[in-house]
């Protein structure tokens, strides 16, 4: 718990703003854009801010979600909450260390191209570039010449 809490401290010192932060394990990883972590034996269910998955069912969605796992399963994460969804979804930033170095995982998810920038609800200048150079040098998802936005999708399905 120490380390959740150093963890949390470090971070929290680093951000500007004065949002709420929570510190938890992965215990789950739902799709490319939701966790559950694990504090104090209660889970909590996490949407990443400002980026859309593809959906499990959708073409790349398996991919996502695993990109997503192979972060972040079994990790102590902290977690930036700026809102809550309508589905009681804590809707944040998600932060692991790697290797001495914090990661953005919701920047990683896009860079890598398993994510779109989800500009519906979100201005992000980081995520809207990382989308870009995912786009130009095809990564992820955007070997597909025209891969369908999950937004699209769910009206669909």
């Amino acid at each position: 718990m120490l380390r959740y809490a150093a963890f949390a401290f470090a971070f929290l010192l680093s951000t500007s703003t004065q949002a709420d932060t929570l510190t938890g394990r992965v215990v789950g990883v739902s799709d490319g854009d939701t966790i559950t972590i694990l504090i104090d034996k209660e889970e909590v269910k996490i949407r990443l801010e400002g980026i859309d998955a593809p959906e499990t069912g959708q073409a790349f969605g398996t991919q996502a979600k695993k990109a997503l796992s192979d972060q972040v399963f079994g990790e102590d994460v902290a977690v930036v909450v700026t809102d809550t969804d309508r589905y009681q979804r804590k809707i944040g930033r998600v932060y692991v260390k790697v290797r001495g170095k914090t990661r953005d995982i919701n920047l990683a998810m896009v860079a890598a191209g398993m994510a779109w920038h989800y500009t519906a609800y979100s201005d992000d200048p980081e995520l809207a570039e990382a989308e870009e150079t995912a786009r130009k040098k095809r990564r992820g998802l955007w070997r597909d010449p025209d891969p369908m936005p999950p937004w699209e999708w769910r009206k669909q399905n």
